[in-house]
């Protein structure tokens, strides 16, 4: 039997730095690489008894953690695909992914049981298991690991090729697509961090963004891992403590979205935080705006920007720190093992400065999507480049700036919001005649989507009922910040509406 996937990963550190600290967590808590791949071990024993095999979907809904880790790496062991639940879905989007990933066994953190519990009817896993001891009759995965005889976790073979992780995307059509992401995409897009972030072994990497989002995952959690640095997990995001967790433990990585590096530059203690052993700042989901930038560089720290989708596991480009101010705007260069083009709509690549879909391919380019093979087909060229649906041009240097979404889809605060999904559930508002969302700019979350939205006349529509209406049923973040009501809708002979227009409008 061999073990070529990431589930081995934990093993071999074992053997090379069992005493070194892997993780550290809560209160200064602390995990060593040993205590961590025995951790791994006792839940691939757990998931065993539970009947997971090779192929079966173990889902996970929780906050960062080390059982977070614990579970993904336990699920790689004996060959199951890892399902991280984003934490932010109203039940039904969880009831939707339990139920397409066909999840034999879902973990959830104690705080979720109520989402838990409502998602269930809709799609109940064989087998639901509590962090932490649970109860008598109900044993947590702490208690279920105590009592289990971790044994050999090297029964099943894998390799790069075979799946290791399904993650969700929000959906285009009203429905969540999984990218099914395989061992050799996610060991390749760590390789990719580990040459172009320079990650370390001596590193310390405070871990703020949740670990249920691809670039945390696979940008964050594996490369660290990979190199056998040290990580500080934390549950959420507060940016005071973020500050102070980077000066008591001597963090030298952090990871965001704008929204972050915002909210900390802003807290209070940020002029007295010492921030002397901070070297290395990615930032993904939205461009950097410029006064963030400055109150970086007047502090001697300097970002490197990226440009990516889920699909890409997720990193496709990344901007050195050095080049921030010369190529201002740019999402840099391809990853070291991945390569982009630019091509125009008949397919054809086009030359540096010309505008046109922005193409991804690379080992860490995922397969496909789950269960839809005519998006997947559709998502592909016929030479194997991933279509993002984004528009962008590469300059004479290599350098690709993304120009505008082919997608319309909103980023705001790091998340991901597509006009379709909100439209589709808008219309079903009595009196909504017709709806299209849009991305407006905001000072703080970078996007916030706006519902421009016809109404049947005399009807009582207004942004608190439409938020209301929608409120549960999609997460929070999703929720129209303002619902404008016109006359009409700008639309194509063919009836497509010209959002281009509705964005001059109302977002120019």
């Amino acid at each position: 039997m061999h073990q070529h996937g990431i589930g081995a990963w934990v093993a071999r550190r074992r053997l090379r730095s069992p005493d070194k600290i892997a993780l550290i967590h809560g209160a200064g808590a602390t995990v060593t690489y040993a205590q961590f791949a025995d951790a791994v071990d006792r839940v691939s024993a757990v998931l065993r008894e539970h009947g997971v095999g090779a192929g079966d979907a173990v889902a996970y809904l929780g906050e960062n953690s080390p059982e977070f880790l614990q579970v993904m790496f336990g699920a790689a062991q004996v060959g199951a695909v890892f399902v991280p639940v984003n934490t932010r879905l109203a039940p039904p989007e969880v009831g939707y992914v339990l139920a397409d990933c066909a999840a034999r066994v879902l973990i959830h953190d104690p705080d979720f049981a109520t989402p838990v519990a409502a998602a269930l009817p809709a799609a109940r896993p064989p087998h639901v298991v509590v962090t932490g001891e649970g109860t008598p009759d109900r044993p947590g995965l702490a208690h279920l690991t105590r009592t289990v005889e971790p044994g050999c976790t090297g029964q099943v073979d894998i390799g790069p090729q075979d799946p290791a992780a399904i993650v969700y995307t929000s959906g285009t059509t009203g429905r969540a697509k999984g990218a099914v992401l395989t061992h050799g995409n996610l060991t390749w897009v760590a390789l990719n961090c580990v040459v172009d972030y320079d990650v370390v072994s001596t590193d310390v990497a405070l871990m703020i963004s949740p670990l249920f989002h691809v670039a945390s995952l696979g940008m964050g959690a594996l490369p660290v891992i990979l190199k056998g640095a040290t990580m500080v997990v934390e549950k959420g995001f507060e940016p005071g403590r973020a500050l102070a967790q980077i000066a008591r433990h001597g963090v030298t990585m952090l990871s965001g979205v704008p929204t972050t590096y915002q909210l900390m530059a802003d807290h209070p203690d940020w002029p007295s935080t010492d921030l002397s052993t901070l070297a290395k700042l990615t930032c993904g989901g939205s461009a950097v705006p410029a006064r963030i930038l400055h109150a970086y560089e007047e502090r001697g720290l300097s970002f490197s920007q990226g440009y990516g989708m889920t699909e890409a596991a997720p990193g496709a480009t990344a901007l050195p720190p050095a080049m921030t101010r010369a190529k201002q705007g740019s999402v840099g260069l391809p990853h070291f093992f991945t390569d982009v083009r630019i091509t125009d709509p008949a397919g054809v690549v086009l030359p540096a400065g010309e505008i046109g879909q922005i193409e991804v391919a690379g080992p860490n380019v995922f397969p496909g999507y789950h269960g839809l093979p005519a998006a997947t087909a559709e998502a592909f060229t016929v030479d194997g480049w991933f279509r993002s649906g984004d528009l962008g041009r590469l300059d004479a240097d290599g350098y690709l700036y993304v120009s505008g979404r082919l997608k319309d889809m909103i980023i705001s605060g790091g998340e991901n919001i597509y006009p379709a999904e909100l439209e589709l559930l808008l219309g079903e508002i009595d009196g909504v005649v017709s709806a299209a969302v849009i991305g407006v700019p905001d000072d703080r979350w970078g996007e916030v989507p706006w519902a421009i939205v016809t109404v049947r006349e005399g009807a009582a529509v207004d942004t608190d009922a439409v938020r209301a209406h929608l409120d549960g049923r999609i997460a929070r973040y999703k929720l129209p910040k303002n619902v404008v009501i016109v006359d009409e809708l700008p639309r194509t002979a063919s009836g497509k509406v010209r959002k281009a227009e509705l964005r001059a409008r109302f977002a120019g």
